[in-house]
């Protein structure tokens, strides 16, 4: 399959140049569409036009940059996939193997706040698997 890196590079230029980010306030156990963009081999892509996923907000580390973790709707019974339910009953997974560091000016329009039970298995998750 053929990626769209020319359309992401054109969205990436823009998403760049945002100056609208003092709007943006963001905090951990928030799950917000994020563009992620076209990505390389079995990095976790966007998808449509502006390239976007649900990304978890996992650790903020201040008003600009935090470690986030993208979902998907697959679920999966695997160490690096872990299941959450969100309010409209559908079940997601957050990909363990895809967190990376992203900046503020990614993030569009925040979804959802995970409960405290959910995002600490998370936590927990992360823990067992990165320490």
């Amino acid at each position: 399959m053929q990626k769209d890196f020319d359309g992401w590079n054109k969205v990436k230029k823009l998403t760049h140049g945002r100056q609208d980010t003092d709007s943006v306030f963001f905090r951990e156990q928030e799950i917000w569409w994020c563009m992620l963009g076209t990505n390389i081999g079995f990095e976790q892509d966007g998808k449509g036009e502006s390239f976007q996923r649900p990304v978890l907000i996992l650790k903020k580390f201040n008003q600009f940059v935090f470690v986030g973790v993208p979902l998907t709707k697959k679920t999966k019974r695997h160490p690096l996939y872990v299941s959450v339910s969100f309010p409209d009953g559908i079940k997601r997974s957050i990909i363990l193997s895809q967190v990376r560091l992203l900046d503020i000016k990614r993030l569009t329009e925040k979804m959802y706040v995970l409960n405290k039970k959910e995002f600490a298995k998370i936590k927990k998750a992360v823990r067992n698997i990165f320490l």
